[in-house]
């Protein structure tokens, strides 16, 4: 069963680049205390993330600041240094790039996705999520295949 709307973001360690490196960032630390959207993809450098999901999210950060978001984080069940080059290659200042390398807060979530018939492994389902102080406010599951609900405009839309 995948989270729903009014449930605590569950306890997972993340892990994202810092100047010093690979830095684990539970998901108390990152969502308590605060307004959050998470956005999660199949996986970095894919077709429809690199060329539309993240850079709506970069293309838009003011319009989500003016709305009280305070931190965007994208997330892919990629290792570190993947999702660090990823972010890096499309000027995605600003955005959080969280690995969820083992896929274990993606499943914890229940949006797990099995993508092997593409030679992927287990992956996350395309979604979007705004949290506020660590309870989830706004849940957004894309179907199979499709790229609407979760993008920064539909976000911007319902905010």
């Amino acid at each position: 069963m995948s989270i729903q709307i009014g449930d605590p973001i569950p306890s997972a360690v993340l892990s994202q680049m810092s100047e010093n490196g690979p830095q684990p960032i539970t998901t108390s630390d990152y969502f308590t205390g605060r307004k959050v959207i998470l956005f999660a993809v199949p996986g970095a450098f894919t077709p429809t993330c690199s060329a539309y999901h993240l850079p709506g999210f970069v293309d838009h950060l003011d319009g989500f600041s003016d709305k009280g978001i305070e931190a965007i984080g994208c997330m892919a069940v990629n290792d570190v240094f993947v999702m660090h080059a990823w972010g890096k290659s499309l000027n995605a200042d600003g955005i959080d790039m969280l690995a969820d390398g083992n896929g274990e807060f993606t499943t914890a979530l229940g949006l797990e996705m099995d993508a092997s018939s593409f030679g992927m492994g287990k992956r996350s389902q395309r979604f979007a999520l705004v949290v506020d102080d660590g309870v989830v406010t706004n849940l957004m599951v894309e179907a199979p295949g499709e790229f609407r609900v979760s993008s920064a405009e539909s976000l911007l839309a319902i905010l």
